[in-house]
């Protein structure tokens, strides 16, 4: 039995290269082992205009090209990430409007502010997803032909294949074919038999995987822009014991896509019933949260039956389309204002804005309506409050952990005019001091004072009372609606295993040729074709023709050619 050979075809003395002399002696057996369409290079003295336009399509769908669109993609995406969006956050926009009055304009003409619906953003996208469609329907149909069909017959000369191997046997040709063909569809590989030499064929599966990889891009792109279309996303902090509607009014804040409509919002509702926050009390993780988690009663629909549920991060409650989010966590204490006749004009928990990791926090109550002052005339009060969740002494100014073990409520209050009604927005946790006047004490000295709940602070001259009742928790809750992110998680996957089938499989062809001799000994040649120069065709080639030569009991080694006259003996 003869050694597998590799050699490289050499270079045909009409010059033509070795990979088209190859093609042309193998004929359809060395046609393309893939559906990639091969470039042909267009007349371009006689094109015309229909000759461009194929031309045009041609490298539009060209693998090439398809690359250098995802690249720009990519390119594209990139301000979008460092660039305020004014669909994200049309604050940062402004203020970064007013911080760079030189590159605004310039970027308002580039569209950098809204890059994912921007024209040429748009361009890119739609030229990706036309080259990928052109390229994927024709070598899908290929593809199918190919299936449908059979190997390719063998080519007349074998020995010019890179891996080749023969030997000589007793055996009739039919019965080696016959063997031949049940070992190679035993190894699963398509064969039959065509002439005097059993095709086969294998690795289908790399192209499937390629096809399967181009398709999930679409899928993808497909998703993405669905999502970014139809996509809705709104915060709202809730207060233990309080509800939420999912409805626009009930947001903080709330933004969405540009075909999104109310009526894509999925009706659900939901009450915070209790946040549940511990934390590490000693070790260098000290303040770490252990537990962190919000306990909710939600219903989907008017009249869906209620349900509990406990969120916690990166566990959100899904419903249907929308997931619901625990983003952050603070402290609402429960502030109860009296006026001068003792009469309750404010009750309710204030929710304050954490400042650090151990949730020292700053906010404002406003009493806008019902307080009158000693004199009986009425006005707004403002409070400034100021919370330490664990008040430790010498550390006045910050908690010392993030729990409630010593919580401390310091108010500082104001009266007069707050300016809720000249038109201006204002923020609920910022007070207007300009219209305003402080209390002071018996010293002189503004009023400021520190309650622990259940204290009172007295407001001077029968002015009325302050009361710090205890502490609620509050939770933010981030409510996403994405559609299409099942089907790019599908995409992704997809992509990722067709990726690895086109890259680590690889096609291939063998051919089993057996004819009778001149001198009537049966000679067997076995060649095999791969799409590109590997290893791994000679060493499987080699392993058939092993198995194929040790179940034939009747091979004969090869002639001994006599010497030629006149030679040395």
């Amino acid at each position: 039995m003869s050694k597998t050979t590799t050699d490289a075809t050499p270079e045909r003395a009409d010059g033509t290269p070795p990979e088209r002399a190859d093609d042309a002696d193998l004929g359809a057996a060395g046609s393309q082992l893939s559906t990639a369409p091969k470039e042909e290079l267009p007349g371009l003295p006689s094109l015309g205009v229909i000759g461009w336009a194929r031309w045009f399509w041609r490298q539009l769908t060209s693998m090439r090209v398809a690359l250098l669109l995802l690249l720009l993609v990519s390119l594209g995406a990139i301000p979008g990430s460092l660039i305020p969006q004014s669909g994200t956050d049309a604050t940062k926009v402004a203020d970064f409007r007013k911080a760079h009055t030189f590159l605004s304009p310039i970027y308002d003409k580039l569209g950098l502010f809204h890059v994912y619906s921007s024209v040429w953003f748009a361009a890119i996208y739609i030229l990706l997803f036309v080259s990928l469609i052109g390229c994927i329907v024709p070598r899908t149909w290929q593809f199918v032909g190919q299936l449908r069909g059979r190997p390719p017959r063998a080519p007349k000369r074998l020995t010019r294949l890179p891996a080749y191997t023969t030997w000589r046997t007793e055996t009739e040709p039919e019965q080696v074919r016959e063997a031949a063909l049940a070992l190679l569809k035993k190894r699963r590989f398509r064969a039959h038999l065509a002439g005097d030499a059993v095709a086969a064929e294998k690795g289908y599966l790399r192209e499937i995987g390629n096809l399967a990889f181009h398709i999930a891009l679409i899928v993808m792109l497909i998703a993405f822009a669905w999502g970014q279309l139809f996509k809705s996303e709104g915060n709202k902090l809730i207060v233990e014991g309080d509800g939420f509607s999912n409805t626009t009014t009930q947001y903080d804040d709330f933004k969405s896509g540009n075909l999104f409509t109310t009526d894509d919002l999925v009706p659900f509702s939901f009450t915070l019933d209790k946040f549940t926050g511990t934390y590490e009390t000693d070790g260098p993780n000290r303040g770490t949260p252990r537990t962190y988690q919000a306990a909710l009663t939600y219903s989907q629909g008017a009249y869906g039956k209620d349900q509990k549920r406990t969120v916690k991060v990166n566990e959100p409650l899904s419903i249907g389309d929308a997931k619901v989010y625990l983003t952050a966590h603070g402290y609402a204490p429960v502030i109860t204002v009296r006026d001068g006749k003792g009469k309750v004009v404010y009750s309710d928990a204030v929710p304050l804005l954490p400042l650090d990791s151990n949730v020292t926090s700053t906010g404002v109550v406003k009493v806008l309506d019902g307080y009158k002052n000693a004199k009986g005339v009425s006005e707004q009060l403002g409070i400034s409050a100021f919370f330490l969740p664990t008040y430790t002494k010498g550390s006045e100014t910050a908690s010392t952990f993030p729990a409630l073990d010593n919580p401390v409520l310091n108010l500082t209050p104001y009266h007069g005019d707050l300016g809720v009604d000249s038109g201006i927005p204002q923020s609920v946790y910022q007070l207007d001091k300009s219209h305003v006047k402080e209390f002071k004490d018996a010293k002189g000295a503004q009023l400021r004072d520190n309650l622990k709940p259940g204290q009172t602070m007295k407001l001077p001259g029968g002015a009325g009372s302050i009361t710090y009742e205890g502490t609620k928790e509050w939770a933010n809750f981030q409510v996403v609606q994405q559609p299409g992110t099942d089907w790019a998680l599908a995409g992704a996957l997809t992509a990722i295993f067709g990726l690895a089938a086109s890259l680590f499989i690889q096609r291939r062809r063998v051919w089993v040729r057996a004819v009778a001799g001149p001198d009537g000994v049966t000679v067997v040649e076995m060649a095999g074709l791969g799409r590109s120069e590997s290893a791994k065709v000679p060493e499987e080639l080699g392993d058939l023709a092993g198995i194929l030569y040790d179940q034939d009991e009747k091979t004969t080694p090869e002639p001994e050619v006599a010497p030629a006259e006149g030679a040395e003996k």
